[in-house]
């Protein structure tokens, strides 16, 4: 399976206007420029997609895992915090720290935590990153 995303961008990195569009359409000239980015401005930036993509991603691998042990969630929440951080005169992302809460009826605290560690490795987005990725994975 190949996807794919677009970007456009107009003027210099302060001033500039960018637009960001996926195939599905789920974005479409979604703005992303540099207040977005390092100002709180309104608008997305490239870590906040990342940061998407990495609990969806891990989220829909603990599900296939859990079913495949025979476990179905009641509802699973995922929250991935990109760092981004100044360092040799560029940005790099450090880390992805994925934080899960979840309700799964029937499963036990250590049978959920090396369920939830798989899919923290067998997710391709986790994969993909070479940052470091840590995961504080709880029941509710």
């Amino acid at each position: 399976m190949t996807t794919f995303g677009t970007a456009r961008w107009q003027g210099g990195l302060k001033d500039g206007i960018g637009a960001i569009s996926t195939q599905s359409g789920a974005l479409k000239d979604h703005p992303y420029g540099f207040t977005a980015r390092f100002e709180g401005g309104p608008g997305t930036n490239p870590e906040e997609l990342i940061g998407a993509a990495h609990a969806g991603c891990f989220t829909m691998a603990l599900s296939l895992i859990l079913g495949e042990a025979g476990f179905t969630a009641d509802q699973m929440d995922t929250k991935a915090e990109v760092t981004l951080v100044k360092q040799d005169g560029g940005f790099t992302i450090t880390k992805s720290a994925l934080t899960l809460r979840a309700k799964i009826p029937g499963i036990d605290k250590a049978k959920f935590q090396e369920l939830a560690g798989a899919a923290e490795k067998n997710c391709p987005v986790s994969k993909l990153l070479k940052a470091e990725i840590t995961l504080d994975a709880a029941l509710v």
